[in-house]
């Protein structure tokens, strides 16, 4: 029996990045090639042991093993309201301005579910994460790029969104520190983001995986710090790249209370909630937030001052990243970037990530990972400086 054809939201979808990544690494490594793969980020550094202890401990309790709690359980969502009140000073109301979810993408993708209709128009990031504008898509709405400009320190100008796009437009989705640029932004922007927001009747969705991965020293903000960001706001975090937790899948949104539930709403009719002895561990992620997170990104400054010489000495002009994991590199032959990427994976068996992957306005540009030791940094330099 054959199966029905498939629906026009997958046959219209293009192919997701990193899935093609990873068919074209597998190829190589079948054929022996030691492939450095400094295109993903998924922290290489493991899980802190005392998590993996604390796992342990919670997943012997019973209590687990049944159905937790949609919205995640109350101790979790405190901790969460704890955690934003001694890192960024913002309070929530742990009853309804904090929801767990199974990881920052699953709300990411689910949110549009929960404001979009056929027509509807949302803003996405360009260059930026490629879910914010799938997910707006399988909603039945329509992603309209926003251009992030190395002139405009990889900002989006809000006075250049025509007012006939922003009056259609329902939700608007940030990320700073950002990824794929690494560029940051302060309350001064989330500020202008939130007149914005105001004035066109729109939700911004802040997706804030990074604020913990910083290099420079200054703690990046939160878009709720803005005056007035509850109002028309919701955030986005993960616990993935702070704690090395990637494949644990456990995070939260937190930020407006109607659009927290409405996003709960749609969550209670496709999922059953993040496995409560993850939860009992991310409660003691948090807790013991400052010195996990101190840990990890001496790690990453150093990996970053190695890749950043190499760079220096191969004359490929990049970004300095001031937080997030990830150097944003201007292409330095007049090769596209798939072009170059494919070709430096082939011939030196090193990934990067092309811009164009993450955008039209990310042509021209590659992406790095730090998410390697130091040893492979240095490898991949020498593969490159042999076959640029």
């Amino acid at each position: 029996m054959s199966v029905p054809s498939r629906s026009e939201r997958i046959l219209n979808l293009p192919p997701y990045l990193f899935a093609d990544l990873d068919r074209t690494k597998r190829e190589l490594r079948s054929r022996g090639v030691d492939v450095i793969d400094l295109s993903i980020g998924d922290p290489d550094l493991p899980t802190p042991a005392l998590l993996i202890e604390k796992l342990y401990e919670a997943a012997k309790k019973p209590e687990h093993h049944r159905y937790p709690a949609y919205d995640g359980s109350p101790a979790f969502r405190k901790v969460v309201a704890d955690w934003y009140q001694d890192r960024f000073g913002v309070s929530l109301n742990p009853e309804n301005e904090v929801l767990a979810l199974i990881g920052s993408k699953e709300g990411i993708a689910h949110i549009p579910l929960a404001f979009v209709n056929p027509g509807d128009l949302t803003l996405v990031p360009d260059p930026g994460y490629p879910v914010y504008a799938t997910a707006t898509s399988f909603a039945g709405g329509t992603p309209r790029s926003v251009p992030l400009l190395k002139a405009n320190q990889f900002r989006p100008k809000f006075s250049e969104i025509p007012a006939d796009v922003a009056k259609r437009s329902k939700l608007f989705f940030l990320n700073y520190p950002n990824n794929p640029t690494s560029a940051t932004a302060g309350v001064g922007f989330f500020e202008e983001a939130v007149a914005f927001a105001k004035r066109y009747e729109m939700l911004i969705c802040h997706d804030a995986a990074y604020t913990e991965v910083f290099l420079s020293g200054v703690e990046p903000q939160s878009f709720l710090q803005a005056a007035g960001a509850k109002d028309v706001g919701i955030e986005f975090h993960s616990l993935s790249k702070t704690f090395n937790m990637t494949g644990w899948r456990v995070g939260f949104a937190v930020g407006n209370r109607e659009a927290i539930g409405a996003l709960a709403k749609v969550k209670t009719n496709v999922d059953s909630g993040v496995f409560g002895a993850i939860q009992e561990t991310a409660i003691s992620a948090l807790q013991h937030w400052k010195e996990l997170r101190d840990q990890n990104n001496r790690i990453y400054g150093h990996r970053r001052d190695i890749l950043l010489e190499g760079l220096k000495r191969l004359k490929i002009p990049f970004q300095i990243p001031r937080a997030t994991f990830y150097v944003w590199c201007d292409i330095p032959t007049k090769e596209s970037s798939t072009a170059f990427c494919t070709r430096i994976l082939q011939k030196a068996g090193v990934c990067f990530t092309p811009g164009v992957g993450f955008g039209a306005h990310g042509e021209g540009y590659f992406r790095i990972t730090l998410t390697a030791s130091e040893v492979r940094l240095q490898e991949a330099l020498s593969r490159l400086e042999k076959n640029l």
